[in-house]
């Protein structure tokens, strides 16, 4: 999943940034309400984390207008993380909008757990992903072909993930670009398409990633 992380606290925005990182999350972390305004205009996000308390502005206002604002780009869930504890604050955070509402502190797998139950909302496949031979275990970052495991990076498993939520459709490196890697990866490197090579040879034979000339790439779906 791509993440926008909305925090004003730089020690707590870096450490929480990094640690999604490291859970194999593309993550873009802005400070300010402005920030978080701009990065919703431009950018299909699958969760949006926010803080209620910013500089420029209130973090609820900016959830409220998701639902109304065609200029924002909503993305498919949204979480608040904020201090604010009462309940009539929980009460107002999910009645505007919020999917999830996650009170400072928190322990940081509570967290990554609650990321992972809205990535599954709207399907069924549990923590577990199951596409031909391949099996992934979301929640440990496993994976395996025909029972035996990969030794996969966490860029190489965000990939096939993301290839095993949208299996036999062709996706194109832009594609790949703006759901697996951040608003640091330079668009014009070869990065999607050195790191797809890596992972093809981590699958083995016979291929399950085939290139469509001109177009992008495609995970086989085995035939009944």
């Amino acid at each position: 999943m791509r993440i926008l992380l909305i925090e004003d606290d730089p020690d707590l925005a870096e450490v929480v940034a990094l640690g999604l990182r490291n859970e194999s999350y593309a993550v873009d972390l802005v400070t300010t309400y402005s920030d978080a305004e701009e990065s919703l205009r431009t950018t299909a996000y699958d969760v949006a984390c926010f803080d209620l308390g910013l500089p420029d502005g209130d973090g609820l206002d900016l959830v409220r207008r998701l639902a109304w604002d065609p200029d924002l780009r909503r993305p498919r869930r949204t979480l608040v993380l904020t201090a604010r504890d009462a309940v009539a604050d929980r009460v107002a955070g999910l009645d505007a909008g919020a999917d999830d509402y996650l009170v400072k502190p928190f322990h940081f797998a509570e967290l990554v757990a609650r990321l992972r139950a809205l990535g599954r909302r709207g399907d069924d496949h549990g923590s577990t992903l199951r596409v031909g031979e391949l099996t992934l275990d979301l929640a440990a970052h496993r994976a395996w072909r025909s029972g035996a495991e990969l030794d996969l990076t966490a860029r190489e498993f965000s990939l096939l993930r993301y290839f095993m939520h949208h299996p036999g459709e062709v996706l194109s490196a832009e594609d790949l670009l703006e759901h697996v890697w951040d608003a640091h990866a330079n668009p014009f490197t070869s990065s999607v398409r050195v790191i797809l090579s890596r992972l093809r040879k981590k699958l083995g034979d016979p291929a399950l990633i085939i290139t469509i000339t001109n177009v992008g790439y495609q995970l086989k779906v085995p035939q009944p």
